[in-house]
C-alpha cells in the first residue's frame, strides 16, 4: 500500500481554537516512524491550503465561516480524489471534523463507500437544527444530502455523496434533539455507548460492518479522537465523559483493517493546546497504524 499523508489545518468549524495545529502535533508524535514499521510505503504531501480565522468572517451565525470552509473542502476533495485515483491510500489529518466534507467527497468521487464514523457526536446537524452554528457538527449530514446546498453540493452535484444506509456512527453519546430526528429520518445506524456497553465492541463492530460492507467498493474510516473517554484523549475541544476505552478504540480500528476494504481514513479534532504532553496526538498515531494493519501479535 502507498499511503499519502494529507494535512488539513483548520479550526474554523469548531468553537475552540487550536485544532488547526492537529496535523503538526500528529506528525510530531512520530507518525512517519510508526508508518515505516507497518511496512507500507508513504509520502507526506504536506497541508491543504487553509485560511486562518483572522482573515475570515463568521457570517451566518448558523453556518459560521462557511465562506472559508467550502473552499477548504473543495481543495481537500481534490487532493483525496487524486490520491485514490492513483490507487493510493489517503490518511487525512485534521483539523476539525469539517474536513470530512472534502475528504469523504473526494474518496466517493469514483467509488461507492461505506463509512464508519467513530465520534462522540454524530455531526448530523443542519443550519436549522444546530445549537452552535459550528460546521464541524454538520459534515455527515451534508454528505448524506441534508443541510445548506453549499455544504451538500460543494460544486454543483445535486445527489448525496453517501447512502445513509451505508453509514454507521460508533461511540456516540452526545446528540442534539434535531440531530436525532435527522438520523432517524435518513436511516443512519447509530451504535452509541449504550449499545457498546451492552454488546461489547466486538459485536458492535461486527454489526456495523455487516451493515455497510455489502455492495460497496470500500470503507472510509472517519475517526474523531473525542470518541475516546477524556481520560485517554484529553486534547480535544468537545470532550464528553463515558467514552471509548483505549482498547475499544483499537479493536474498532483492527476490525476495520481485517476487512481488507479500508480505502481511506480521517484523524480529526486533536487539539495540542488542550493536550497533556502531546498524549492525544500520540494516541491518534497508534489508532492510524492499527487501522492500517499493525497487530500486537500476529501468527
Amino acid at each position: 500500500m502507498q499511503i499519502e499523508i494529507i494535512g488539513v489545518p483548520i479550526d474554523l468549524g469548531a468553537d475552540r481554537r487550536g485544532v488547526d495545529m492537529g496535523p503538526s502535533a500528529i506528525r510530531y508524535a512520530h507518525l512517519h516512524r510508526e508508518l515505516e514499521k507497518t511496512g507500507h510505503a508513504f509520502e507526506d504531501k504536506g497541508n491543504v491550503e487553509v485560511p486562518i480565522a483572522e482573515v475570515c468572517k463568521i457570517g451566518d451565525q448558523n453556518l459560521k465561516y462557511i465562506d472559508c470552509i467550502v473552499p477548504m473542502a473543495r481543495r481537500t476533495a481534490g487532493a483525496v480524489a487524486t490520491c485514490i485515483q492513483q490507487g493510493d491510500f489517503p490518511l487525512v489529518l485534521g483539523g476539525d471534523h469539517s474536513i470530512a466534507l472534502g475528504s469523504i467527497r473526494g474518496a466517493a468521487r469514483h467509488k461507492k463507500l461505506g463509512v464508519i464514523w467513530v465520534d462522540a457526536h454524530a455531526d448530523f446537524n443542519t443550519a436549522q437544527t444546530t445549537p452552535s452554528g459550528n460546521i464541524h457538527g454538520m459534515p455527515l449530514a451534508a454528505l448524506c444530502g441534508l443541510g445548506d446546498a453549499r455544504l451538500v453540493q460543494l460544486w454543483d452535484e445535486a445527489i448525496p455523496v453517501l447512502d445513509p444506509r451505508k453509514v454507521v456512527v460508533v461511540g456516540a453519546r452526545d446528540l442534539d434533539d434535531g440531530e436525532k430526528r435527522n438520523l432517524q429520518q435518513t436511516g443512519v445506524m447509530v451504535m452509541g455507548m449504550e449499545q457498546i456497553d451492552r454488546m461489547g465492541m466486538f459485536q458492535t463492530m461486527e454489526k456495523a460492518l455487516a451493515r455497510i460492507l455489502p455492495d460497496v467498493d470500500g470503507i472510509y474510516l472517519s475517526f474523531d479522537v473525542d470518541a475516546l473517554d477524556p481520560q485517554h484523549a484529553p486534547g480535544v475541544g468537545t470532550p464528553v465523559t463515558g467514552g471509548l476505552t483505549y482498547r475499544e478504540a483499537h479493536l474498532a480500528c483492527e476490525m476495520v483493517a481485517e476487512t481488507g476494504k479500508l480505502i481511506g481514513m480521517d484523524l480529526v479534532e486533536v487539539n495540542p493546546i488542550l493536550d497533556v504532553h502531546n498524549h492525544t496526538a500520540a494516541l491518534a498515531v497508534e489508532l492510524a497504524v492499527s487501522a492500517l494493519g499493525r497487530r500486537i501479535w500476529a501468527e
